[in-house]
């Protein structure tokens, strides 16, 4: 078992694992502005990489539709530029392309369209994630991060079989990162559905998960309140989700309750800064790998992986002839 004082000295890598609003993002941000972390958001990536173009082609169409002939003309003549503002805080360009399954009227998107947009997301999802590998290498090459956190979409456990370890997005981020399943207890479970119904969002299901719900409606969403239809479907999808994140963090990582993690800091929200998470991960570590032999696999896998991170960044960079 390594040590204490061995494990934080790790260039660590980090991939958190968590139901939407349980508090990756919010951790992460502290991380990065507090510890220098390297902040690797998913859906960040996602949509700047994956689904820019996707995103400004539904943009245009949609201006090219409304009606306004002055609009249209500048962009038929290329006189205008349009493009999205997608940072690591304002991902509402990604949100607002993957939709709500309902009437068009209402804002939603007939059930091909929304299928079509859900397949794209998770194609573009499992891309992301395969490329935290070349992001870790950046962030140490260019901004100079000795530790990297992977912000992960709430829809990972969705999009990777949690049993299979040579799935392609399980098998990258064991590769590289410790994956950290942030657990919400009772009482987060149910902040969580409150607040899912004040606001439903657009979300990623899986087919397994959201076709029987759209077997019987209609082709086109004809009087279905996209928003409505939404809001009920949270609580179910936790429900469908929990044990496959449960099983990711049993099978190829490990799991934290959301409520020990962020009471670690009274002074900054209850938010760890990079050494209070670092210890705490170590102390959950410990104990999990001393529990069973497959979480100590998991542990002798990570620390192998960092101790390789380690000796590349030790060495000479090549000198340009």
């Amino acid at each position: 078992m390594i040590s204490r004082t061995d494990f934080l000295a790790l260039p660590h890598a980090i991939t958190l694992l968590g139901m939407s609003g349980v508090g990756k993002t919010v951790l992460s941000n502290t991380l990065r502005t507090r510890s220098n972390w390297f902040h690797y958001s998913a859906d960040y990536r996602i949509g700047t990489r994956y689904l820019s173009e996707f995103i400004l082609d539904n943009i245009k169409y949609k201006m090219m539709t409304m009606g306004d002939p002055f609009v249209a003309n500048l962009l038929r003549s290329d006189s205008i530029y349009i493009n999205h503002n997608i940072s690591v805080d304002n991902l509402e360009p990604v949100s607002t392309f993957l939709g709500m399954y309902g009437d068009e009227s209402k804002g939603g998107l007939d059930k091909p369209t929304f299928l079509e947009r859900q397949n794209l997301y998770r194609w573009a999802e499992i891309e992301s994630m395969k490329d935290t590998h070349r992001f870790i290498d950046k962030a140490w090459q260019i901004y100079g991060c000795n530790h990297f956190v992977n912000d992960a979409s709430g829809s990972l456990c969705e999009i990777a079989d949690p049993d299979d370890g040579n799935d392609p997005v399980i098998a990258a981020l064991r590769a590289e990162t410790l994956i950290l399943y942030v657990r919400a207890d009772s009482d987060y479970e149910e902040a969580l559905k409150e607040r899912a119904r004040r606001h439903p969002k657009p979300l990623f299901y899986n087919p397994a998960f959201v076709l029987p719900i759209l077997e019987n409606k209609p082709e086109n969403g004809a009087g279905i309140d996209p928003v409505e239809f939404a809001r009920p479907l949270f609580p179910d999808l936790l429900a469908f989700r929990k044990p496959r994140y449960e099983a990711i963090a049993e099978n190829f990582g490990f799991s934290i309750a959301a409520h020990d993690l962020f009471t670690l800091a009274d002074g900054n929200g209850g938010v760890p800064d990079g050494e209070q998470l670092l210890d705490c991960v170590y102390q959950v570590v410990r104990g999990q790998a001393n529990a069973t032999e497959n979480t100590r696999s998991n542990l002798e896998i990570y620390v192998t992986a960092c101790e390789k991170r380690r000796s590349k960044r030790n060495q000479p960079p090549i000198q340009a002839v």
